[in-house]
């Protein structure tokens, strides 16, 4: 999660920048306005990008980390089964 919020730290950033550049740059007030807006439009563009990227990711770790329990638990109950047998076995040699 960390990475996640150095993207938004760094895009806020990116973003306060240009709005400042855009601002001091000699322009008419509506062609500033618009230049912003569309900047704005930009960066929350690339924002959602990223954080579907982000999701993404993290829904494939999860994916994997669940698929590896998944596995771990059935090589578990086969070794479990083996154990159980083999303990019948004995106790049904020892009773004869």
């Amino acid at each position: 999660m960390k990475s996640g919020k150095l993207v938004l730290g760094v895009l806020a950033g990116l973003a306060a920048g240009a709005a400042l550049g855009i601002l001091f740059a000699p322009d008419k007030g509506k062609n500033s306005r618009k230049k912003i807006t569309r900047k704005s439009e930009d960066i929350l563009d690339d924002m959602k990008d990223k954080m579907n990227h982000l999701l993404d990711s993290a829904a494939t770790k999860l994916s994997m980390s669940k698929d590896a329990v998944i596995d771990s638990v059935e090589r578990s109950k086969v070794k479990l089964d083996k154990a159980t047998s083999s303990i019948k076995e004995k106790m049904a040699d020892t009773l004869s």
